[in-house]
């Protein structure tokens, strides 16, 4: 009953059916109550977004893997503290973190979000130590600006870390199934009539196995196994047989892990709970194993009305090509494996590959989730030691034929599974340097690596995003609104970095545009605030700051750790005028990622209205620490080292503005006015000469002309300019400003600056 329950748990989580596995769920621990099925259940809130009923859960719990799943549901309700001493308890300080590479990264968002960077970075290096082809680690490591170049992290030792782990926990299920050819139980639903005649049960005699610990499990591709209650050198196992096979003769390696199974059929002598880790070591090499699809695929047929009949062994004169094979099962003889997704889509393309060639029970050696299959000793605490077999005459082992493994597919050898892993490490090295650099904010040098990727790879989703915000930070707008337009091409479901893509839109003034974009991620998740940014820009480009606020205030309701957002609203509050908020605002994106550049400069600004010059100078200061290629912020730090009276420093750092981008026009015009105050009229105006060729359009140019010329009391030329000024149709302010500097035309530069 119980592997029943579980069987049918997981195959509803595999088929998204949320509420089902919840409500069978349920039944199984009120049926059979364990941690290890309230792990599932807990697993079963947490796929359908009810972290807080993992939370209660869970709660209280001390084996690895619950104290995991108890941290992510904390991690979800803004617990932090409650998460991290999950994962790091007070009481054990030298615990190992559960759950391996995905705890360690879990830690490290805990710490990062807290404020310690020097222990997040720790940990997502950890993570990728653990699991090169952990991104998020490196993406995380990126966004902290710790990142090593991609070149070092995925490189020659990640190659040999992630052949390791696939021939471990490849060899390791490959000897499972070997080695349950002689103690494997299989349970199931149902089975007609017609498929029952033709199978045959094995009994294995005790003597198989050498000791048999009583307290012993292992949990195998989720939370399925179950304590075992058995005793040494007597236990025996039912099996059914499928028709024999014909199957590569590839031996198992010397060492594995295995795990009893607790059936119904098992007589109990000792208590079931698991308290301890033994290592198996397999002595006989087998070469003949069912894949886990396979296993589903038979125990999905068995009735237990049909009874558990048994018959002998099959002898070895069955020869090398006919011998039946065993298989692997969890729990109580059920196979469990769905805790990786896409396990059912390989077992039904091995069962195609296999029909095709008619051979529908032959030839299928697809250990299904080999790559995979892990054995946490966090649910999986004992297991048993196996020995007493002999090899046969005809045994190959790996080092004799090349060191040969069942993979998906077929017969893999290891130095393919070297050159497959040199692939991906290779591919990861180009993304994750381009990011790196775009993170670093050389976001030229970023876009000349991502050209290096294939087509098929340039062409995504996430990487035109990341070439769209490379071009927008280049404040190159045109650019930027090609990428992301391709980018929405590719991948019209992804919400990466439409939040950028709306801001593209609003600095090129295309409402229009903003506006369809807006409407359709709303449409498409109204839960992401990427969708909320772009309708706070949409109201923003029109100039209704109060309706703005309010949608980037939602997108933080929705996501309180979304940077963008942050920053968004303290721009509308200084657009607003509540520099109070504006302030606050800002320090909370900060507080959320201490490198986004945006909110310090954001800050600056505010200190630089309230002409605080010392604060906005640290601040611009800060923002180009972070960002030192942007020739805005280099625009405003200039100013705000004039404002202080600093005068030659400024005007060095106007120019390195002006050389980082040639075609904003901003910094020659504030060089123009540090000229002027400098009395360097000549020179002032040859610069805003040259400002108007970039922006004939611009009345604040005019403006200050007219102001060189009435310093230089050339009456008729300021007056003049003036007059273009306001016929551009400035701002109201602006309006204001340049009809007060005409009412003073004729008033001597004395009695004006008094």
């Amino acid at each position: 009953m119980e592997a029943i329950l579980r069987d049918c748990v997981q195959h509803s989580l595999r088929d998204f059916m949320h509420r089902n596995a919840i409500f069978v769920c349920e039944r199984l621990c009120a049926e059979f109550p364990s941690e290890t099925n309230l792990q599932l259940l807990a697993g079963c809130y947490l796929q359908s977004n009810q972290a807080y009923a993992a939370y209660h859960i869970l709660k209280g719990t001390q084996v690895a893997q619950s104290r995991y799943l108890f941290a992510i549901s904390c991690f979800q309700m803004d617990l932090l503290g409650e998460a991290e001493a999950a994962l790091c308890p007070a009481n054990e300080p030298g615990a190992e973190v559960p759950n391996g590479a995905a705890g360690h990264y879990l830690l490290g968002l805990i710490y990062r979000y807290t404020d310690r960077r020097k222990s997040a970075i720790h940990h997502f290096k950890q993570a990728l130590t653990m699991d090169p082809c952990m991104w998020a680690a490196y993406e995380e490591l990126c966004v902290l600006g710790s990142a090593e170049e991609a070149a070092v992290v995925f490189g020659e030792a990640a190659v040999l870390s992630i052949q390791k782990q696939y021939l471990h926990h490849g060899l390791a299920s490959q000897s499972l199934l070997t080695l349950n050819e002689d103690c494997s139980l299989v349970s199931g639903r149902n089975f007609s009539s017609e498929d029952v005649s033709q199978r045959q049960f094995k009994h294995v005699q005790g003597n198989n196995i050498r000791d048999m610990s009583g307290n012993s499990h292992i949990s195998l591709g989720g939370a399925s196994g179950q304590p075992v209650n058995g005793s040494s050198g007597s236990s025996f196992f039912n099996t059914p047989s499928p028709v024999p096979m014909q199957l590569s003769g590839v031996a198992p390696p010397a060492l594995c892990r295995i795990g009893q199974p607790n059936g119904p059929n098992l007589n109990t002598g000792t208590d079931s709970s698991p308290k301890s880790n033994v290592n198996s070591t397999i002595q006989a090499p087998r070469r003949k194993f069912v894949d886990e699809g396979k296993l589903r695929k038979i125990s999905s047929r068995l009735s237990f009305d049909s009874g558990n009949r048994r018959s002998n062994r099959l002898a070895a004169e069955a020869g090398t090509n006919t011998n039946a094979s065993a298989s692997v099962t969890a729990g109580n003889g059920t196979t469990n494996s769905s805790k990786y997704l896409g396990s059912s889509k390989l077992s039904s393309v091995a069962r195609s590959l296999a029909n095709r060639k008619g051979q529908p029970w032959a030839n299928e050696n697809v250990d299904e989730g080999m790559r995979n299959e892990t054995f946490d000793d966090s649910r999986s605490t004992t297991a048993a030691v196996a020995s007493g077999f002999t090899p046969s005459s005809d045994a190959r082992y790996p080092e004799q034929e090349g060191a040969t493994l069942s993979s998906t597919g077929g017969i893999i050898n290891v130095s393919r599974v070297a050159t497959g892993a040199s692939e991906i490490l290779s591919l990861l090295r180009t993304l994750g340097e381009g990011y790196r650099l775009s993170c670093m904010y050389r976001c030229q040098d970023a876009l000349d690596v991502y050209l290096k990727l294939p087509y098929k790879h340039y062409n995504t989703g996430w990487v035109l995003s990341q070439v769209g915000k490379a071009y927008c930070e280049l404040i190159d707008y045109s650019e930027a609104d090609r990428a992301f337009s391709l980018a929405r091409q590719a991948s019209p479901y992804s919400l990466e970095g439409m939040d950028m893509y709306s801001t593209v839109l609003y600095h090129l003034k295309e409402d229009m545009k903003l506006s369809y974009l807006a409407q359709e991620l709303i449409s498409t998740d109204r839960l992401a605030p990427q969708s909320w940014v772009a309708m706070g820009n949409c109201y923003s480009l029109q100039k209704d700051h109060e309706t703005a606020l309010k949608f980037f205030q939602r997108a933080v309701q929705v996501n309180s750790r979304f940077t963008y957002a942050h920053t968004l609203c303290g721009h509308e509050y200084v657009a607003l005028e509540d520099f109070e908020n504006g302030i606050k605002s800002y320090q909370t994106a900060l507080r959320i990622d201490a490198r986004h550049y945006n909110a310090w400069y954001g800050l600056g600004m505010v200190y630089h209205r309230q002409e605080k010059f010392e604060f906005s100078e640290h601040h611009f200061r800060t923002a180009f620490q972070i960002n030192p290629r942007s020739s805005v912020i280099m625009t405003y730090l200039a100013s705000a080292l004039h404002a202080l009276k600093r005068s030659e420093e400024a005007l060095v750092m106007m120019e390195k503005a002006i050389r980082a981008d040639k075609k904003n026009p901003l910094p020659m015009y504030h060089k123009a006015s540090i000229l002027m105050s400098l009395e360097k009229f000549d020179e002032a105006l040859a610069v805003l000469e040259e400002v108007k060729e970039y922006s004939p359009r611009e009345s604040s140019v005019y403006a200050l002309m007219g102001k060189i010329y009435k310093r230089r009391n050339m009456h008729e030329k300021a007056m003049l300019h003036f007059g273009y000024a306001l016929d551009l149709k400035p701002s109201a302010t602006d309006v204001a400003t340049i009809k007060a500097d005409i009412e003073k035309l004729h008033v001597p530069d004395e009695l004006d600056d008094e």
